[in-house]
This record gives structure tokens, sequence and C-alpha cells, in this order.
């Protein structure tokens, strides 16, 4: 749970349910976490899609499969919402016709449920803010990475920020910190290089810049998508330890320790057969113990619900969101469907 009043303070659920505030909380934070109910702190825990964004676009696999019916918004959120879930949409909306959509949502929140408190509202970002109609687009990351300028990249992603701290937005999918070195692999426009030093030089730059403007950077994707086998989506990923350690998980470490990420985003991938999702040694032991990163570990689309039906490691749903909080993932997105 954020004060979005007060700059980045961030609840973490421990192995044991019990919930550590961690970093400076404000007072009205501590507050709140003391009145919240069980259900009030689960629904902190989940987004939901809604907004000017219902175009029908498809931005993440098997999302009809997955989204099924989904309840109204005021159902939904009655007991609140951690996640707006890209409001401005797939498509290219008005940017105010997106911020009032935003505004109408935040106020639903603050005036119908009981303690009031405004959801954390996310947006893609990687080249600048997407689907806001006019908002200035930059080059991929592929240049970024050609022209190892770090300073001109924070100074980019300052520029993002900016746009999206006015138009009410407060955390942004970016950078993508996967090292590439399969061309076959789809998403090899939204990477920075092959090098691991130059793509965390670079995503740390990113970092730096986005979050000078108050808005959250996401790390994606902790860790090994881009290696998948055969450069395929959703693939498994058969990297051995030092590759990992080497080669994949560099350019993450770099970007929390000098770039001060407070957000991160997992994979789709297993790696070695363990879903990264479910995987306490990386999201747990590794990120937060041995790197002390304070942030949220936010689901990459679908990704609780995948441990059922795509990695088949869970029971069933209530079992998924359960091997995924007990791992460290904080955010389930883009809706509670887990």
């Amino acid at each position: 749970m954020t004060d979005l009043h007060a700059g980045p303070s961030y609840t973490h659920m421990s192995h044991a349910g019990t919930p550590e505030l961690l970093g400076g909380a404000s007072e009205r934070v501590r507050d709140l976490l003391a009145r919240m109910t069980l259900r009030e702190k689960l629904a902190q825990l989940v987004g939901l899609w809604v907004g000017a964004g219902t175009d029908g676009e498809v931005v993440a696999p098997l999302r009809d499969a997955m989204l099924g019916e989904v309840a109204p918004f005021e159902t939904f959120a009655a007991d609140g919402l951690g996640h707006l879930t890209r409001v401005f949409g797939t498509r290219p909306v008005e940017p105010a016709t997106g911020r009032r959509a935003l505004r109408e949502a935040q106020r639903w929140l603050v005036d119908h449920t009981r303690l009031g408190i405004p959801a954390i509202a996310h947006e893609e970002c990687l080249t600048g803010l997407a689907a806001a109609w006019r908002a200035t687009t930059f080059p991929t990351p592929l240049a970024w990475g050609a022209n190892f300028d770090a300073e001109l990249v924070e100074q980019m992603g300052a520029a993002i920020g900016e746009t999206m701290a006015a138009l009410g937005v407060h955390q942004g999918l970016a950078p993508v910190l996967d090292v590439v070195r399969d061309p076959r692999w789809g998403r090899v426009d939204e990477c920075i290089g092959e090098d691991p030093y130059l793509v965390g030089t670079l995503g740390a730059a990113y970092v730096r810049g986005l979050q000078s403007a108050g808005v959250v950077a996401t790390l994606k994707h902790f860790v090994g998508y881009s290696a998948s086998r055969a450069g395929r989506n959703l693939a498994p990923v058969s990297a051995g330890p030092r590759e990992v350690a080497d080669v994949l998980l560099p350019p993450f470490e770099m970007a929390v320790l000098d770039g001060g990420a407070r957000s991160g985003m997992h994979p789709y991938a297993e790696i070695d057969g363990v879903p990264v999702a479910a995987d306490a040694r990386l999201l747990t032991d590794l990120l937060r113990e041995r790197w002390g990163f304070d942030g949220t570990v936010v689901a990459d689309y679908f990704g609780v619900a995948f441990l059922r039906t795509l990695h088949h490691v869970a029971d069933d749903l209530g079992h998924a969101a359960g091997l995924a909080l007990v791992a460290g993932v904080d955010v389930e997105l883009p809706t509670g469907n887990a």
C-alpha cells in the first residue's frame, strides 16, 4: 500500500502473514494499516482493468481465456483496490478523456470504500506513455543501447515520468532489462542489448529519470524471460546457475542498487523447471534479503493464474495465489482472478 501523497512507502506481507511496514511509512499509512480488515488488506493485493481502455486489444497472452466474467467495478472494489490497470487503454485516447476516467475511478474509491484509499494507477511507458494521444514517443531501447548515453536516457526517463505524473499515473511498467541474445524472440525491440553491463547501466539511468518525476519504475522481467527455449514467448528457460548469475541478473542488480528501483515484475518463464512467480529463492532470498530491495513485486499479466494453467504446479487458483504470495509476489495484475 502506498501513501500517494508522501512518496513510495510499501507494505509487504511476510511469510508468517504478519504485515511489515518497510521504509519510512507515514503516520497516515500506519493508521490505515492498523484499521484495515483482512478483506481490505487482500483488496490491496490485486488490480482491475477499468476506465477509458475498453477496446478489446490483446496485450497479454491468453487474455480472453483468462479474464472470463469480470465483476462490475463497484462490486469488485467494494473493499478497496490495489491497482488501476491501464486506464488509458491500448489505443490512442485523448489525454483529457483518460485523465477523466482515472479521476472518476479514484474518486469512487475515496468516496465509496470504508477507508477511502486511492489505487495505484499504472501504465506502459517504455518509449513514452502508451495510448495517450500526442504523448511523445521516444526511440526504441535498441537505439539506447547503440548510443550508450546514460545521461540522455535518464533525461528521457524524466520526460516520460513528467507526462505520466501530470495525468495522474503513479507507476510505469518499464524498463525492460532482459538481456537478449536470440533474435527470434518476439520482444527483442523492447530490449536494450546483449551485454549485461550495457543493459544495467542504461536501465538504471532510465529508472533514475522516471522516478525523479515521482513515478515508480518497474523492472521487467525478473528474471530469465528473454532466454526462453527457441526464442518462444512462453517457453521454459534452460539457463544454468552461471548464466543466470553472470548474464541475466546483473542488469536487475544494477537497477536496484544503482537506480533505486521501487518495483519489479516477474516473468512468465520457468528456470530449470521452477516458475519464477513461485520461486522464493529469487523473489525473496536474492531480491529482498541479499539486494535489500523493499519495493513491490507485481505479477506479469495473468502470471499468477498461469501457475495452474501453464506451469501446472498449482491445484487451483487459490493454491496458485498462495504459492505466488509466499514466494514474494505482492500484487496480482492485471486483475484479481486468482
